[in-house]
């Protein structure tokens, strides 16, 4: 699982290039420094409350839009998976279980 430093980092760097903006660009739009950005998006350093609300601003987005993970088809095809696998578990022990009862009954 990521830490929120690392979500940020990603979320900033992955909503500037879909606006098609560079660090300088964003940093300009935002007020703040080229560096910062940089700092920012290598993890080096987690900006202010005010900061991200600045950084939501220029990208367009919403704030909580920066802190959350979307919801990727292979995550949620590994989540299928394993929730299919627990239900075929669970019923074949539930087919072996009627079935030893059974048998045992007959005897």
């Amino acid at each position: 699982m990521e830490n929120i430093r690392e979500i940020l980092a990603k979320n900033i760097k992955e909503y500037r290039q879909k606006l098609g903006i560079t660090q300088p660009e964003l940093a300009e739009r935002a007020s703040i420094s080229t560096n910062y950005i940089g700092m920012i998006e290598q993890k080096r350093k987690f900006p202010t409350p005010e900061v991200i609300n600045r950084l939501a601003t220029a990208l367009e987005i919403e704030c909580t839009a920066l802190f959350t993970t979307p919801v990727s088809p292979g995550n949620e095809l590994n989540k299928l998976h394993k929730e299919i696998l627990a239900d075929l578990e669970r019923a074949i022990g539930e087919a072996v279980s009627k079935a030893v009862k059974e048998h045992c009954k007959n005897k």
